[in-house]
C-alpha cells in the first residue's frame, strides 16, 4: 500500500528536479559549455569501442570459419631447400607433408576424429571457348564436413567416387560462373590437364581468399575439388611452375592435412603431439602448423586489451568533463550563496541543499551523456561510410559510458553540494 509520506517524498523529488532544471536553463550557454566535456567523452568512448569491436570482428570470424576443433598443417619449403633451389635452375625441390604423415596422424592419436589429406595442383580448366586457371584440390569427402560451404547445386564428393576412380568434379560458385556461364551446370564435362571431368556439384565460394586473423583459410574461390586418388593418378606429385622465364620443379605429396580433434579441450595437447611426431619423421622443418583455437584465444585477448586501452583513453575525456562540472558548480555555489542562506533560514535542511545541487550535476551529466551517445553512434556510421572500416556498436559500449556519465555527475557534484550545505545561513544572508 502506498503511504502519503511516499507521495510527499516523490513530489519533493520532482520539485527539486524541476528547480534544478530551471536553474540550469537560467544559464543556458554556461550549462551547454559545461556539458560539452561529457558529450565528447561519452561520444569518444562509444566510437572507440565500436571501432575496436569492428577491427577484431573480421579476424575472429575468419578464425572460427576454419574450425575451433581443427589443426591446419601446411607444407612449406625449408630454409635449406629455399637456398638450394635459388642457386640451381635444374634443382627439384622435394619437401612437405607425406601420405605417410596423414596415415600416422589418423592412426596414432585417439583424440583425432578426422584427418583430411589435401593435394593441390594448379591446372587450366577448359569448356568450349572458356578457360580458367583452377586450383585443383584432391581430397576426401570429409573435406566438406570440416570446411563447411553451402551446396548450391548437385552434390559434393562421395566415397564411391574415390573407390571407382570417378573423374567427378565439384566447382565453386565463382568457377561455375566463369566456366559454365549460361549452360547447364551439373553433368558438364570440363577438360583439366587434358582429362575430362564431370561436374557433379557446385558449392558456395569462399568469402575471403586471403589469410586473416593469422590463419589461412583452406579454400579459395577458384577451387575445383576431385577425389585425391584421382588427383594422384592423373597429376602425380611433381609439378612445374613457370614464372618470369624460369621454371621451378617441385615434388610435394600433400600440400595440407586438416586434423579435426574430438573435443576442444584436447586441441592444444593433440597439436603438441602431432608436432612432436612430425619432427621425428622430418629431417627439415618443411611444414607449418596453425591452431585456430589458440589464435582465437589470442585474438579475443588482444580484443579485450584493445578495448581496455581505447576505453581508458576515452574515459580521460569524461574525467575532464567531470572536473569541468565540479568547477562550474563550485562557482555556482559562490554565486548563489544568498539563495542558499534564504532556503536555510526558512527551514531547508542540509540534505535538501545537497540534493538540489546533486540533481543539477546529475541532470547536466545525464543530458550530456545522452547527447554523447547520439554522437558516439553517428561517428562509427561515418567511419564505415567514408573509410570502409567495419564498426560494431554493442550494448556494452552504450550502457557503460552512460552509467559512467551519471556516476561522474554524482561523484563530481558531491563536493560542491557539500560546500553549499555547509554555508552558514547568517553569513549567507549578508552576502551580496
Amino acid at each position: 500500500m502506498i503511504e502519503l509520506k511516499d507521495i510527499k517524498i516523490n513530489r519533493d523529488l520532482i520539485r527539486d528536479i524541476a528547480l534544478g532544471i530551471e536553474n540550469l536553463l537560467m544559464h543556458k550557454l554556461r550549462s551547454f559549455l559545461t556539458m560539452l566535456g561529457v558529450v565528447f567523452g561519452v561520444g569518444s568512448v562509444v566510437a572507440m569501442l565500436s571501432v575496436g569491436e569492428g577491427a577484431s570482428k573480421d579476424a575472429l570470424e575468419q578464425i572460427k570459419k576454419v574450425g575451433s576443433n581443427n589443426i591446419i598443417i601446411t607444407s612449406m619449403k625449408s630454409v635449406e631447400e629455399e637456398n638450394t633451389s635459388n642457386t640451381s635452375s635444374s634443382f627439384m625441390s622435394v619437401y612437405g607433408l607425406k601420405y605417410a604423415d596423414h596415415e600416422r596422424i589418423a592412426a596414432t592419436f585417439s583424440t583425432v576424429k578426422t584427418a583430411v589429406p589435401v593435394k593441390i595442383t594448379n591446372k587450366t580448366g577448359t569448356l568450349g571457348g572458356r578457360t580458367m586457371d583452377l586450383r585443383v584440390v584432391g581430397t576426401t569427402p570429409a573435406w566438406f564436413d570440416l570446411v563447411k560451404r553451402d551446396v548450391i547445386a548437385g552434390r559434393v564428393l562421395l566415397e564411391e567416387d574415390s573407390v571407382n576412380m570417378a573423374r567427378s568434379l565439384v566447382l565453386t560458385e565463382y568457377g561455375a560462373r566463369k566456366l559454365l556461364a549460361t549452360k547447364g551446370t551439373i553433368g558438364q564435362n570440363i577438360s583439366i590437364g587434358g582429362n575430362n571431368f564431370t561436374v557433379v556439384g557446385i558449392v558456395k565460394s569462399s568469402d575471403d581468399t586471403s589469410s586473416s586473423g593469422g590463419v589461412q583459410l583452406p579454400d579459395k574461390e577458384d577451387d575445383a575439388y576431385i577425389p585425391i586418388e584421382v588427383s594422384k593418378f592423373y597429376f602425380g606429385d611433381i609439378t612445374i611452375k613457370q614464372s618470369s622465364g624460369s621454371s621451378e620443379r617441385k615434388n610435394v605429396e600433400l600440400e595440407q592435412i586438416i586434423v579435426e580433434v574430438d573435443d576442444m579441450e584436447n586441441v592444444e595437447a593433440t597439436a603438441e603431439g602431432v608436432e612432436a611426431m612430425l619432427a621425428k619423421f622430418h629431417d627439415k622443418v618443411d611444414y607449418t602448423m596453425s591452431v585456430p583455437l589458440a589464435l582465437l584465444k589470442q585474438a579475443e585477448s588482444t580484443k579485450r586489451t584493445f578495448n581496455i586501452v581505447l576505453g581508458s583513453i576515452a574515459c580521460i575525456s569524461l574525467l575532464v568533463g567531470g572536473i569541468g562540472i565540479m568547477n562550474i558548480m563550485l562557482a555556482s555555489v559562490t554565486e548563489r550563496t544568498r539563495e542558499i542562506g534564504i532556503r536555510r533560514a526558512i527551514g531547508a535542511k542540509k540534505k535538501q541543499i545537497i540534493a538540489q545541487f546533486l540533481i543539477e550535476t546529475v541532470v547536466l551529466s545525464t543530458i550530456g551523456g545522452v547527447v554523447g551517445l547520439c554522437l558516439g553512434v553517428f561517428i562509427p556510421l561515418l567511419i564505415t561510410l567514408f573509410a570502409g572500416m567495419e564498426t560494431v556498436i554493442t550494448a556494452f559500449s552504450i550502457v557503460l559510458p552512460l552509467f559512467i556519465s551519471v556516476g561522474i555527475g554524482i561523484i563530481f557534484g558531491l563536493y560542491p553540494a557539500a560546500r553549499a550545505a555547509e554555508v552558514d545561513p547568517i553569513i549567507a544572508l549578508r552576502h551580496e
